[in-house]
């Protein structure tokens, strides 16, 4: 079999595994605009507040250590522990549970009935705000997140396709791992939205808020429930990253790449989002693999763009959105 074959097919899986990071950020756009119709530009810093949330607590960290050595003039940086990780991941929940409760409170029920580019903005100032907070209680500095997940070459994948084809190919524990942790996640999901009475409360807000009210359904508890599930997306989402290249701010950045996964999918359906985050990760690789020789290489950081604008043209409520006609 020729080479370039075989390095086609490897970078083929590891783009799979690089849809599978995408799409679990998307995930937490989808969950927040079906039930209440706000596109959430935080998830992107909801994965970044989450990790450094989840390191903080793992390794002991005093919240705003820095301010309060700023101000008090100690020198008071950790509490002396080192918590296990899932006792660390049990408390971020906790965390982002309370997070969602608090954005709810004070931000999303003081805007019901608002223009969405007004409940957009709000998302984009809560974006920065979050930011922010999570620079002052942990710091800015590059952190290491270990929560025991095995990492570097699967020498079974190793060995087997090296005895098969000749040639070993590269596949990341991290990556797969990821990867049935993200089945897991949308199968738990479909199964929440379609047979319990909360996921059908969910789908009644995400259809209609006012016969949804009419019915009885308390719409305060529904967004804080799909900002909780939304959290949670975000602290998979940042777990995986943040093992993966470390937890830093430019974490945040990840939410532009999640707006291409949308486009394509659709932003109102979660198989979408897993669908379109494969189609991104597996495309771009596959196209810097056989086109960026050709133009200079750096395609990756332009091709899901060039992608998801193709898509706006042609098909623009994505592959499995929902077409919206308006009569007039």
């Amino acid at each position: 079999m020729p080479d370039q074959l075989l390095f086609g097919m490897e970078v083929f899986l590891n783009g799979l595994m690089a849809g599978v990071l995408y799409a679990l950020v998307a995930l937490g756009f989808v969950l927040i605009y079906k039930a209440s119709g706000i596109f959430n530009y935080a998830q992107g810093v909801m994965a970044l507040f989450a990790a450094l949330t989840l390191v903080g607590i793992m390794e002991g960290q005093v919240p705003f250590s820095h301010l309060i050595n700023a101000i008090f003039g100690t020198e008071v940086h950790h509490f002396g522990w080192h918590l296990p990780a899932v006792v660390g991941i049990v408390l971020t929940i906790v965390v982002m549970i309370g997070l969602a409760w608090a954005v709810n409170a004070f931000i999303m029920r003081h805007l019901v009935n608002q223009e969405p580019i007004i409940l957009f903005m709000a998302t984009i100032g809560l974006a920065y705000f979050m930011e922010g907070l999570g620079d002052l209680m942990w710091g800015a500095d590059i952190k290491k997140l270990d929560v025991g997940l095995p990492q570097g070459i699967n020498t079974a994948i190793d060995e087997a396709t090296y005895d098969f084809f000749g040639y070993g190919f590269f596949i990341d524990n991290l990556d797969i791992w990821a990867t049935v942790i993200a089945i897991i996640l949308v199968a738990a999901l479909m199964l929440f939205s379609q047979y319990t009475k909360q996921g059908r409360a969910l789908r009644a807000v995400a259809d209609d808020h006012q016969a949804a009210l009419s019915v009885g359904i308390s719409l305060n508890f529904i967004w804080v429930l799909v900002w909780s599930i939304a959290g949670f997306v975000a602290l998979v989402a940042g777990i995986m990253w943040g093992a993966k290249s470390g937890v830093q701010f430019s974490l945040s950045l990840i939410a532009l790449k999640a707006l291409p996964v949308l486009m394509l999918g659709g932003f109102t359906s979660i198989p979408g989002a897993i669908v379109g985050g494969l189609i991104i990760g597996v495309g771009e690789k596959l196209f810097e693999f056989a086109i960026g020789p050709l133009v200079g290489g750096a395609t990756e950081n332009w091709f899901a763009y060039v992608l998801a604008l193709i898509f706006l043209v042609f098909r623009p409520q994505g592959l499995f959105g929902e077409k919206i006609i308006e009569r007039v």
